[in-house]
């Protein structure tokens, strides 16, 4: 069997939960030559590092993974794609805008670093408050707006797959879901879009049912903070900011729900919001129009504003 090419190199911000398993989820897909991961504290991207390279012989990947601490940038030059985990998460009871401040600070160095190091990189922001951080990154980094990219719908349209194969008892890959609009309150899971083996999602479950599995998706972050205590979900976030990066690197053109840059796109213009996109090379192709009804269409412009008003609050701070 010929060997597979590997080409690129990601680097991950942040060598907490969420950014080491992202790693390791990027250095396990095989397909790039190089994984950075880089973090504040020295030492532990390194030892994480050597661990994961040690994993290769096991799990059969060539992908060499590198670790970067204190806060140096240094082995992550010409990234092809940089994905920011970095900042606090939320303890329980938190909201994700209760993190605004800090993160943000937070966000704009890194992204001010990124756009020194890796000034043709595409850019995937998971830091929370999602759809201000990403916002503020393109802010940072200067960067075409199509090269700086927010994780969230994949992320949340996950959960709602999941909620409702639980729910029915069917295996998630009979269910086809999606959410846009905002990673937060102004969520707008899209029913209408929804099918359980190719049968409407309404066919198969009482209105009153879809909307708790809604609800529970809108909360899903806060679901998995307050079982945890400390900390907040990583498993299913590095999935899906890793899908997104593979995208890029094999310029795909798969079509994944991500915080994108709208322009026009819905009657929509101006903001970083939750659609879907179609990824590759230059990360942001196009936004993709789907059909929605009328009551998801309103909800969708009713968090374009929820979100345009937090993005131009968080140019100043």
């Amino acid at each position: 069997m010929a060997e597979q090419p590997r080409n690129g190199k990601v680097t991950v911000v942040g060598a907490g939960f969420y950014g080491s398993t992202t790693a390791l989820r990027l250095a396990e897909y095989d397909v790039f030559e190089t994984v950075v991961l880089t973090d504040i504290v020295e030492g532990k991207p390194e030892g994480l590092a050597l661990d994961m390279n040690q994993s290769r012989p096991i799990e059969g990947f060539e992908t060499r993974v590198v670790g970067v601490g204190g806060g140096s940038y240094e082995g992550t030059e010409g990234s092809d794609v940089v994905v920011i985990t970095a900042g606090l998460p939320r303890k329980p009871g938190m909201s994700r805008m209760d993190l605004i401040e800090t993160n943000a600070k937070i966000v704009r160095q890194v992204a001010e670093n990124v756009a020194q190091t890796s000034p043709d990189a595409v850019v995937i922001v998971v830091s929370n408050p999602l759809d201000e951080m990403t916002a503020l990154a393109q802010l940072a980094t200067g960067f075409p707006k199509n090269r700086v990219m927010g994780q969230a719908g994949m992320l949340d349209t996950a959960r709602f797959t999941n909620n409702v194969a639980e729910e029915l008892g069917v295996p998630v890959s009979s269910v086809r879901t999606l959410t846009l609009g905002s990673h937060g309150d102004t969520m707008v899971p899209v029913p209408s879009r929804c099918t359980v083996d190719g049968k409407p999602l309404a066919d198969v479950l009482a209105a009153d049912r879809v909307e708790h599995l809604v609800d529970r998706t809108r909360n899903g972050g806060a679901e998995v903070v307050a079982l945890l205590k400390t900390g907040s979900a990583y498993y299913a976030p590095s999935a899906a900011a890793a899908r997104m990066a593979r995208a890029v690197i094999e310029d795909s053109g798969a079509v994944m729900p991500v915080c994108a840059w709208v322009d026009g796109e819905y009657g929509i213009s101006g903001v970083y919001l939750g659609v879907e996109a179609e990824i590759g090379r230059e990360g942001v192709r196009r936004v993709v129009e789907g059909d929605l009804s009328e009551s998801e269409l309103a909800g969708l412009r009713e968090a374009a504003e929820a979100v345009r008003a937090k993005q131009a609050d968080v140019a100043d701070l």
